[in-house]
């Protein structure tokens, strides 16, 4: 009998600094179960992926090493795509949604490129490319960029100008920084966002707190999310929960950061302590 998933678990899964890498897939997947009310038997969903896996490792052995074997298995073996026509839909970035209805948001869909290019032995990463997410895959000394949203393209020089260009304006040219590779506590930071705001859009305040809890689980000691924790849980009445997240935050800022911030936290705090009585 399988154990539902937790908040410990997936805090397990991303404890270690900014730079260890994360089990990407299986911290997705623990991310989705959470949001389910029903459990969610996780295993059909690994084996799914495994199997992927497989399939690329042997087109590989018989063609050779190239990124084009991911978009050969996992976009068209698979049908894996990105969804342009209800892209702000909440089942684009569950990763076991994504994997029943075989489409998603580029970040989600990039985990499981990630998971599958790392199990050939590639070096493969999340870019900081602006709006559009991409990963870089690394084999035998070449860096190739993948647009898994796009079936996986191999976006060259100009194709990503052309991207970057439909994101921040015609003028826009291709830096180094648009090319750095970011931390895997990043990229489930950015499947989690993609959650929050929509909820947040729609002032759905109860789910947007359980989405800052994940948030937090991945990124403990992030002011911002703490900031953000204390704020919609004292919106809920839930003051202790509101309490110890003002506490956290400005343990956690000690004098640093903005500190109109810090004092508006302060203030808040202050508040919720005297509402306690």
């Amino acid at each position: 009998m399988s154990v539902a998933p937790s908040l410990d678990r997936l805090r397990e899964l991303c404890a270690g600094d900014d730079g260890a890498r994360i089990d990407l897939l299986e911290a997705a997947l623990v991310m989705s179960a959470l949001r389910h009310d029903d459990p969610v038997d996780l295993a059909p969903f690994r084996h799914h992926v495994a199997a992927m896996s497989a399939e690329v490792a042997d087109l590989v052995h018989r063609r050779g090493a190239n990124p084009e074997s991911l978009a050969e298995v996992i976009a068209r073996s698979y049908a894996y795509r990105g969804d342009s026509e209800t892209y702000d839909d909440l089942q684009n970035a569950d990763l076991v949604r994504v994997v029943e209805r075989r489409k998603g948001l580029p970040v989600a869909l990039s985990i499981l490129y990630l998971h599958v290019a790392r199990q050939q032995g590639w070096e493969a990463d999340g870019l900081a490319f602006p709006a559009h997410f991409l990963i870089r895959v690394g084999i035998d000394g070449g860096r190739h960029v993948v647009d898994p949203f796009n079936e996986g393209l191999v976006r060259d020089a100009a194709e990503l100008r052309a991207l970057l260009r439909q994101v921040l304006g015609e003028a826009a040219e291709l830096k180094p920084a648009h090319f750095e590779a970011v931390a895997d506590r990043e990229v489930l930071l950015r499947l989690e966002n993609n959650v929050r705001l929509r909820l947040v859009k729609r002032e759905d305040w109860q789910d947007a707190a359980l989405s800052l809890e994940r948030m937090l689980a991945i990124a403990p000691d992030r002011p911002e999310l703490l900031f953000e924790a204390g704020q919609i849980n004292a919106r809920l009445d839930k003051r202790r929960a509101a309490i110890a997240a003002f506490e956290r935050f400005l343990a956690v800022e000690d004098g640093k950061g903005d500190a109109a911030v810090r004092q508006r936290a302060s203030s808040l705090l202050q508040e919720l302590r005297r509402g306690l009585n």
